[in-house]
Protein backbone atom coordinates (compact mmCIF):
# COMPACT_ATOMS: atom_id res chain seq x y z
CA UNK A 1 0.00 0.00 0.00
CA UNK A 2 1.33 3.47 -0.87
CA UNK A 3 1.90 6.36 1.48
CA UNK A 4 -1.24 7.90 2.95
CA UNK A 5 -2.48 11.35 1.96
CA UNK A 6 -1.56 12.62 5.43
CA UNK A 7 1.94 11.19 5.04
CA UNK A 8 2.35 13.01 1.74
CA UNK A 9 1.19 16.29 3.26
CA UNK A 10 3.61 15.88 6.16
CA UNK A 11 6.46 15.13 3.75
CA UNK A 12 5.76 18.40 1.91
CA UNK A 13 5.96 20.33 5.19
CA UNK A 14 9.16 18.47 6.11
CA UNK A 15 10.71 19.76 2.88
CA UNK A 16 10.87 23.20 4.51
CA UNK A 17 12.87 21.92 7.47
CA UNK A 18 15.58 24.58 7.86
CA UNK A 19 18.10 22.39 9.77
CA UNK A 20 18.40 20.28 6.64
CA UNK A 21 19.80 23.31 4.90
CA UNK A 22 16.55 24.19 3.13
CA UNK A 23 15.74 27.78 2.23
CA UNK A 24 12.69 29.54 3.62
CA UNK A 25 11.04 29.41 0.17
CA UNK A 26 10.94 26.50 -2.28
CA UNK A 27 9.76 25.98 -5.84
CA UNK A 28 7.46 23.13 -6.71
CA UNK A 29 10.35 21.27 -8.39
CA UNK A 30 12.36 21.58 -5.16
CA UNK A 31 9.46 20.21 -3.11
CA UNK A 32 9.03 17.25 -5.46
CA UNK A 33 12.75 16.49 -5.32
CA UNK A 34 12.92 16.70 -1.52
CA UNK A 35 9.81 14.59 -0.94
CA UNK A 36 10.31 12.08 -3.73
CA UNK A 37 6.73 12.70 -4.84
CA UNK A 38 5.82 12.87 -8.53
CA UNK A 39 5.37 16.48 -9.62
CA UNK A 40 1.57 16.18 -10.14
CA UNK A 41 1.17 14.66 -6.66
CA UNK A 42 3.40 17.32 -5.09
CA UNK A 43 1.35 20.03 -6.80
CA UNK A 44 -1.89 18.54 -5.48
CA UNK A 45 -0.52 18.40 -1.91
CA UNK A 46 0.84 21.95 -2.16
CA UNK A 47 -2.51 23.27 -3.38
CA UNK A 48 -4.27 21.57 -0.47
CA UNK A 49 -1.87 23.17 2.00
CA UNK A 50 -2.19 26.61 0.39
CA UNK A 51 -5.99 26.39 0.59
CA UNK A 52 -5.76 25.43 4.28
CA UNK A 53 -3.22 28.12 5.10
CA UNK A 54 -0.27 25.86 5.84
CA UNK A 55 1.69 27.20 2.87
CA UNK A 56 1.75 30.57 1.11
CA UNK A 57 2.56 31.14 -2.58
CA UNK A 58 4.79 34.08 -3.36
CA UNK A 59 4.58 36.36 -6.39
CA UNK A 60 7.69 34.65 -7.78
CA UNK A 61 6.03 31.23 -7.71
CA UNK A 62 7.86 29.94 -4.63
CA UNK A 63 6.17 28.55 -1.53
CA UNK A 64 6.87 29.18 2.15
CA UNK A 65 5.30 28.08 5.43
CA UNK A 66 2.00 29.83 6.08
CA UNK A 67 0.71 31.88 8.97
CA UNK A 68 -1.74 29.19 10.07
CA UNK A 69 1.09 26.80 10.91
CA UNK A 70 2.94 29.52 12.80
CA UNK A 71 -0.18 30.42 14.77
CA UNK A 72 -0.78 26.79 15.72
CA UNK A 73 2.82 26.37 16.85
CA UNK A 74 2.73 29.52 18.91
CA UNK A 75 -0.52 28.39 20.57
CA UNK A 76 1.08 25.28 22.06
CA UNK A 77 0.96 25.62 25.88
CA UNK A 78 4.69 25.60 26.64
CA UNK A 79 5.84 28.02 23.87
CA UNK A 80 2.84 30.28 24.42
CA UNK A 81 3.51 30.64 28.14
CA UNK A 82 7.22 31.13 27.56
CA UNK A 83 6.61 33.80 24.92
CA UNK A 84 4.21 35.66 27.20
CA UNK A 85 6.79 35.61 29.99
CA UNK A 86 9.55 36.81 27.66
CA UNK A 87 7.71 39.58 25.80
CA UNK A 88 8.53 42.48 28.18
CA UNK A 89 12.23 41.59 28.11
CA UNK A 90 12.14 41.14 24.33
CA UNK A 91 10.56 44.55 23.77
CA UNK A 92 13.16 46.21 25.98
CA UNK A 93 16.00 44.33 24.27
CA UNK A 94 14.81 45.30 20.80
CA UNK A 95 14.48 48.95 21.80
CA UNK A 96 17.88 48.98 23.47
CA UNK A 97 19.82 47.34 20.62
CA UNK A 98 17.80 48.25 17.53
CA UNK A 99 17.80 44.59 16.46
CA UNK A 100 15.22 41.84 16.17
CA UNK A 101 14.79 40.22 19.58
CA UNK A 102 13.43 36.68 19.85
CA UNK A 103 13.24 33.67 22.14
CA UNK A 104 13.82 30.16 20.82
CA UNK A 105 13.39 26.54 21.90
CA UNK A 106 14.74 23.34 20.42
CA UNK A 107 12.40 22.23 17.64
CA UNK A 108 13.27 18.55 18.03
CA UNK A 109 16.01 16.42 19.57
CA UNK A 110 16.88 14.71 16.30
CA UNK A 111 17.59 17.60 13.93
CA UNK A 112 19.30 20.12 16.20
CA UNK A 113 17.10 22.96 14.95
CA UNK A 114 15.45 25.74 16.94
CA UNK A 115 12.05 27.40 16.68
CA UNK A 116 11.89 31.17 17.19
CA UNK A 117 8.65 31.99 18.99
CA UNK A 118 8.29 35.60 17.83
CA UNK A 119 9.05 35.20 14.14
CA UNK A 120 7.92 31.56 13.86
CA UNK A 121 11.11 30.84 11.90
CA UNK A 122 12.95 27.56 12.24
CA UNK A 123 16.71 27.93 12.27
CA UNK A 124 19.65 25.52 12.06
CA UNK A 125 20.97 25.26 15.59
CA UNK A 126 24.64 24.86 14.70
CA UNK A 127 24.73 28.18 12.81
CA UNK A 128 22.84 30.48 15.18
CA UNK A 129 23.48 31.80 18.67
CA UNK A 130 20.07 30.51 19.79
CA UNK A 131 20.96 26.95 18.85
CA UNK A 132 24.47 27.11 20.25
CA UNK A 133 23.06 28.09 23.64
CA UNK A 134 20.72 25.09 23.66
CA UNK A 135 22.69 22.33 21.93
CA UNK A 136 24.73 20.00 24.11
CA UNK A 137 26.42 18.21 21.19
CA UNK A 138 26.87 18.89 17.46
CA UNK A 139 23.98 17.65 15.27
CA UNK A 140 24.62 14.81 12.84
CA UNK A 141 24.16 17.02 9.77
CA UNK A 142 26.11 20.27 9.57
CA UNK A 143 25.33 22.13 6.33
CA UNK A 144 27.61 25.06 5.54
CA UNK A 145 25.30 28.05 5.08
CA UNK A 146 27.96 30.74 4.65
CA UNK A 147 31.74 30.74 4.49
CA UNK A 148 31.74 31.48 8.23
CA UNK A 149 29.64 28.49 9.33
CA UNK A 150 31.47 26.19 11.74
CA UNK A 151 30.85 22.65 10.49
CA UNK A 152 33.76 20.62 11.91
CA UNK A 153 32.37 18.56 14.83
CA UNK A 154 35.48 18.99 17.01
CA UNK A 155 35.69 22.79 16.91
CA UNK A 156 31.90 23.07 17.22
CA UNK A 157 31.84 20.79 20.28
CA UNK A 158 34.54 22.93 21.92
CA UNK A 159 32.58 26.06 21.08
CA UNK A 160 29.39 24.64 22.63
CA UNK A 161 31.26 23.72 25.82
CA UNK A 162 32.67 27.25 26.10
CA UNK A 163 29.23 28.78 25.52
CA UNK A 164 27.70 26.61 28.27
CA UNK A 165 30.43 27.74 30.65
CA UNK A 166 30.13 31.44 29.77
CA UNK A 167 26.35 31.57 29.37
CA UNK A 168 26.52 33.57 26.15
CA UNK A 169 26.77 32.84 22.41
CA UNK A 170 27.84 35.23 19.66
CA UNK A 171 27.36 33.94 16.13
CA UNK A 172 28.81 36.16 13.40
CA UNK A 173 27.46 35.66 9.85
CA UNK A 174 27.23 31.87 10.19
CA UNK A 175 23.57 31.73 9.17
CA UNK A 176 23.26 34.81 6.95
CA UNK A 177 25.92 37.21 5.76
CA UNK A 178 25.65 40.63 7.34
CA UNK A 179 23.92 39.36 10.49
CA UNK A 180 25.19 38.66 14.00
CA UNK A 181 23.09 36.91 16.62
CA UNK A 182 23.76 37.10 20.33
CA UNK A 183 21.88 34.84 22.75
CA UNK A 184 21.87 33.79 26.40
CA UNK A 185 20.03 30.98 28.18
CA UNK A 186 16.66 31.39 29.87
CA UNK A 187 17.08 29.13 32.89
CA UNK A 188 14.50 27.02 34.64
CA UNK A 189 14.94 24.90 37.78
CA UNK A 190 16.63 22.10 35.82
CA UNK A 191 18.73 24.26 33.49
CA UNK A 192 18.27 26.17 30.21
CA UNK A 193 14.77 25.89 28.73
CA UNK A 194 15.14 28.47 25.97
CA UNK A 195 17.54 30.95 24.41
CA UNK A 196 16.78 34.66 24.34
CA UNK A 197 18.69 36.86 21.96
CA UNK A 198 18.81 39.49 19.28
CA UNK A 199 19.92 39.73 15.66
CA UNK A 200 21.85 42.86 14.67
CA UNK A 201 23.72 43.93 11.57
CA UNK A 202 27.41 43.16 11.31
CA UNK A 203 29.57 46.03 12.48
CA UNK A 204 27.41 46.99 15.46
CA UNK A 205 29.54 47.34 18.64
CA UNK A 206 28.85 44.11 20.53
CA UNK A 207 29.76 45.06 24.11
CA UNK A 208 26.47 46.92 24.57
CA UNK A 209 24.52 44.16 22.82
CA UNK A 210 25.97 41.31 24.88
CA UNK A 211 25.29 43.14 28.14
CA UNK A 212 21.69 43.82 27.07
CA UNK A 213 21.13 40.19 26.10
CA UNK A 214 22.45 38.87 29.41
CA UNK A 215 20.23 41.27 31.34
CA UNK A 216 17.13 40.43 29.28
CA UNK A 217 17.60 36.67 29.68
CA UNK A 218 17.98 37.02 33.47
CA UNK A 219 14.67 38.88 33.64
CA UNK A 220 12.60 36.05 32.15
CA UNK A 221 10.96 33.59 34.51
CA UNK A 222 9.77 30.62 32.45
CA UNK A 223 6.39 29.13 33.36
CA UNK A 224 6.28 25.87 35.28
CA UNK A 225 5.88 22.82 32.98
Amino acid sequence: MGESVAGRLFSVLDAFDAPRGGPAALRLTDIAARTGLPAPTALRMVRELVAWGGLERGADGTYRLGLRLRALGAAAPCPRGLLDAALPALRALGARTGGHADVAVLSGPADGGVLCLVSGERLPGHATAYGKVLLTAPPAELPRLTRHTVVSPGPLAAQLARIRAEGLAVCAEEHRLGEITVAAPVRGPAGPVAALGVTVTAGVPLERVTAAVREAARRVRPPAP
